[in-house]
């Protein structure tokens, strides 16, 4: 299937396009088991015009019945299509990139699409405590898979040596999981999982006290 442009996005974006917007909901951490701690998180997919979108997940502590307790913790990056660089790309740090973008259009894109039908993408990640994630992955359809290439962990970071990330959409909801091992040989472990709502737009997406908050009952956990 031809890759579509839902709206007018960077052509590069249209794999990327059905994450873009706010999302929010709640999770469990660990394997999701009955008394493993809840959070509620927001997420944003940021597109600037440019060939990436722009992460950010703020996670709180909370009750199961969406009552805010503490900050848990807040990750940033930047998500983009898996390709070789060119020229005329923007960087390293301001390098401006070429006025004429080397994908024009969905046609254009559509050159990087594998045999199976998925595209690469890659994804950078940066945590509190002096820690960077650097993914590499697949994405098809509303559905994709993420797993370290690199993980930069500076004195302040706890034991961690590599993870998968999995998300996709199941009835309008976005579901995700991340398995991560404290070692390089350990088994992956399932880290924390959850289901978010999107937001009708950023301005009523925003958690105020009070408001009425989707939730993740122990019946539609992702697995």
């Amino acid at each position: 299937m031809a890759t579509e442009l839902p709206f007018d996005l960077t052509p590069e974006l249209a794999p990327l396009s059905w994450l873009i917007g706010s999302w929010e909901g709640q999770g469990r951490l660990g394997d999701g088991a009955d008394g493993t701690e809840i959070f509620y998180q927001r997420v944003d997919f940021t597109e600037h015009g440019q060939p990436f979108v722009e992460y950010r997940a703020e996670s709180w502590l909370c009750e199961e019945d969406g009552t805010l307790l503490r900050p848990l913790t807040v990750e940033t990056g930047f998500w983009q299509v898996d390709r070789p660089r060119r020229d005329g790309d923007v960087g390293p740090g301001m390098v401006p990139a070429d006025i004429v973008p080397a994908y024009r259009s969905a046609e254009d894109v559509e050159s990087l699409r594998s045999e199976g039908g998925s595209f690469g993408i890659t994804a950078t990640i940066t945590h509190p405590g002096s820690l960077s994630e650097l993914y590499y992955g697949r994405i098809k359809g509303p559905q994709l898979q993420l797993v370290t290439d690199a993980v930069l962990r500076g004195s302040a970071a706890g034991p961690y040596e590599r993870a998968t990330r999995i998300a996709g959409l199941v009835n309008g909801q976005l579901f995700w999981r991340w398995d991560a091992a404290a070692t390089a040989e350990g088994e992956l472990e399932v880290h924390a999982s959850a289901i978010l709502d999107r937001m009708p737009s950023p301005a009523e997406g925003r958690l105020a006290p009070g408001a009425e908050r989707p939730r993740c009952s122990g019946s539609d956990r992702p697995a």
